[in-house]
């Protein structure tokens, strides 16, 4: 049989594959062999140099994007160090014109072993997201919350060691108190309930985990370094919470603006007590108030609508603080 030579009629799609493009022509600055590529390079090279996207670099790397956990301006930062907030890094201005009190603050940081950064204007703007911060800026450690049951066992625990005391009045002092919050969700209000509870003999303060205000920096700084000493409890439900401690022999008033007795005059201030505030808006919730053993109000002028919540905790404590008081001087 001959063989013909050449090539046979038609490919039988062998060579298929020769027939597809390359795609489209890669633009000049992405092939590495042309100029265009390498003047990309280098202007890459030029802005990644630039001391200002450095900072900003720097900032992303140990900066939060909340600033709920930072403590800044130079007294702020120097009361957090002094009441011994936990707290893991300060910030401090490159070049800073020092005074006593930026002086003190790397003395107290130092001293606690607190990581210390230098950083430029720049930086120390993006990190405070304000340029208030006075050249100090104090990151806090998550607050560590205590259990309820820590906080009721250490007051009885408490009151009772106060039972063998000779006086009266420090018995009845010495009673357990609390203060729950029902839907306050301000941190600057819950700060200053911290305070006006430490101020006046309180256990600690209760807090449910939805719809409240948690202790951040805010809350440290308002609350004058009493968060350190107080201690807060985190509860679910603050309904069931309540009726827990009432079966242990607690009795607890309400606060609201309808209330039909007045704050220190319930007939319950000298027991074992919850004070439950409610949010300065919508007040206790139906439940919790349905759980009150009485609901007190604090009278006010006729002009003014409501009393801000951490104003009403100041007032119903001190009324709770001087009934006891009075309470002892009768009973002597």
């Amino acid at each position: 049989m001959a063989i013909k030579k050449g090539p046979t009629k038609g490919s039988g799609g062998k060579h298929r594959n020769k027939l597809k493009g390359y795609g489209p022509t890669p633009k000049a600055e992405d092939r590495v062999y042309h100029k265009a590529y390498k003047a990309k390079k280098a202007a890459e090279r030029r802005l990644r140099s630039d001391p200002r996207l450095a900072a900003r670099r720097r900032v992303d790397k140990f900066a939060s994007a909340d600033t709920s956990d930072l403590v800044f301006g130079r007294n702020s930062v120097l009361e957090a160090l002094r009441v011994g907030v936990p707290s893991s890094t300060l910030y401090i201005l490159s070049r800073i014109e020092h005074d006593d009190r930026t002086r003190e603050i790397v003395k107290i940081a130092g001293a606690n072993g607190l990581h210390m950064m230098e950083a430029d204007r720049l930086e120390m703007d993006r990190i405070a997201r304000s340029g208030n911060h006075q050249g100090v800026i104090l990151k806090v450690e998550p607050y560590q919350y205590s259990s309820l049951h820590e906080l009721v066992e250490r007051a009885e625990k408490k009151a009772k060691a106060m039972e063998a005391a000779n006086s009266a009045a420090a018995r009845i002092a010495a009673r357990p108190l609390f203060i729950a919050l029902d839907g306050v969700t301000d941190p600057q209000n819950l700060g200053a309930v911290i305070r006006s509870a430490a101020a006046f003999g309180a256990n600690g303060v209760i807090l449910p985990e939805r719809r409240s205000a948690s202790v951040n920096a805010a809350a440290w700084k308002v609350s004058a370094g009493a968060a350190a000493h107080m201690p807060v409890a985190r509860v679910v439900n603050l309904t069931k919470a309540i009726e827990g401690l009432k079966e242990r022999g607690y009795y607890v008033v309400g606060l609201d603006g309808g209330g039909d007795k007045l704050v220190g005059e319930t007939g319950f201030e000298t027991d074992p007590l919850v004070v439950v505030l409610g949010s300065e808006g919508s007040g206790l919730s139906r439940l919790v108030r349905e759980a009150c053993d009485a609901i007190a109000g604090i009278p006010i002028s006729s002009t003014v609508e409501s009393l801000n919540a951490s104003v009403a905790a100041g007032i119903s404590l001190y009324a709770v603080a001087n009934a006891r008081r009075k309470a002892g001087e009768a009973a002597k």
